[in-house]
């Protein structure tokens, strides 16, 4: 398998990584926990081996949050922006990195939908949902402002 390296970064920019595939996982995680942490219907979630992951800029503007009560769970985000970031997990084998935070795509694609049972009620993947390559937020008759791939509303 060919080795991929994947760069990422937070929504200000302040904080850069690199990644390197193959994968160990790539999920999408119907659970509470993640639910929370993204505040989506689901986390999007790359797991790799530390060895596969370094930081380029920012490292000292990342936060962590390691959940008093659970004996794994943790999230990581930008000091500035409060975008998502990887972070190690707690037992130092894996690094958990949210897929949205890449610049790059992969060339894999999520494997499994992780704990589907504790899915919000309201979340179906409905092929018939209408799908824009715009912002949602207007009505149809509507042509909100954007500039190519990038929303420039603030909600």
């Amino acid at each position: 398998m060919t080795t991929e390296t994947l760069h990422g970064s937070c929504l200000c920019g302040a904080v850069r990584f690199e990644i390197e595939t193959p994968f160990e996982n790539f999920l999408y995680c119907h659970c509470s926990r993640c639910r929370k942490a993204t505040g989506t219907a689901h986390a999007a979630n790359i797991v790799i081996a530390p060895e596969r992951f370094r930081w380029t800029a920012g490292e000292d503007q990342v936060a962590r949050y390691d959940l008093p009560t659970a004996r794994s769970f943790a999230t990581a985000f930008c000091k500035h922006c409060g975008a998502p970031m990887p972070h190690l997990t707690r037992s130092r084998t894996r690094v958990i990195v949210p897929a949205g935070s890449l610049d790059d795509a992969p060339e894999s694609k999520p494997a499994v939908h992780a704990y589907w049972g504790s899915r919000v009620a309201w979340f179906e993947d409905d092929p018939d949902l209408p799908k824009r390559d715009a912002v949602a937020f207007w009505s149809a008759n509507i042509s909100p402002p954007h500039r190519g791939d990038r929303c420039i509303i603030r909600v």
